[in-house]
């Protein structure tokens, strides 16, 4: 591998450009560096925020003379988000075996469960609040109903993949804010 450092003095000028070719060589091989998260966070909100942080803190950066010190940075800042944000879902994922279980414990449930009517109505007016943009693809992503990529879905609003994402977890971050405001705690209405 090249030593990408060679964009830093153009990137910590501000050089969107020099920032788009490092990101070009080095956004793979961070996005890779999450994968044993996957399971725990979105990765792809996590690797979003690890960029943006080190475009950032872009200035500041002096090199340490070894090849890649930039891209070692990005290792670590999104390392440190993913495990912040484990620690903060702190879920766990649920065995294959376990995960068949409550499900067809859930299948032979006599009673069904359904939506809490108010509960919804909250929802609807959060989500009515959402600025356009972040609404937009939060209700692509919903309609599509996971059978869709992002990319597709992003080219139909005609916006940018990243762009898209960067919608999805604002519009996940105002509706958790709006719900909480309305004394709602998603946590336990999800267990």
């Amino acid at each position: 591998m090249n030593d990408l450092d060679t964009y830093l003095p153009r990137i910590s000028a501000g050089d969107a450009t020099a920032f788009g070719q490092w990101l070009a060589s080095a956004e793979p091989i961070l996005r890779d560096s999450l994968r044993s998260f996957a399971s725990r966070v979105d990765t792809e909100a996590v690797l979003q925020e690890a960029l943006l942080r080190l475009w950032q803190v872009a200035p500041r950066t002096v090199p340490d003379g070894r090849p890649n010190s930039f891209l070692r940075l990005g290792f670590r800042i999104a390392k440190n988000l993913a495990i912040s944000e484990a620690r903060r879902a702190r879920t766990s994922p649920m065995e294959p075996v376990q995960l068949a279980e409550s499900v067809a414990q859930n299948l032979d449930d006599p009673e069904p469960r359904f939506p809490d009517p108010l509960l919804r109505r909250v929802i609807e007016a959060c989500r009515d609040r959402l600025p356009k943009k972040p609404a937009l693809a939060l209700s692509a992503r919903l309609g599509s109903g996971g059978n869709e990529p992002d990319a597709t879905l992003a080219e139909r609003l005609h916006m940018r993949t990243n762009t898209f994402l960067q919608n999805i977890t604002r519009a996940r971050k105002l509706l958790l804010e709006c719900l909480k405001t309305q004394g709602i705690d998603v946590v336990q209405e999800l267990a």
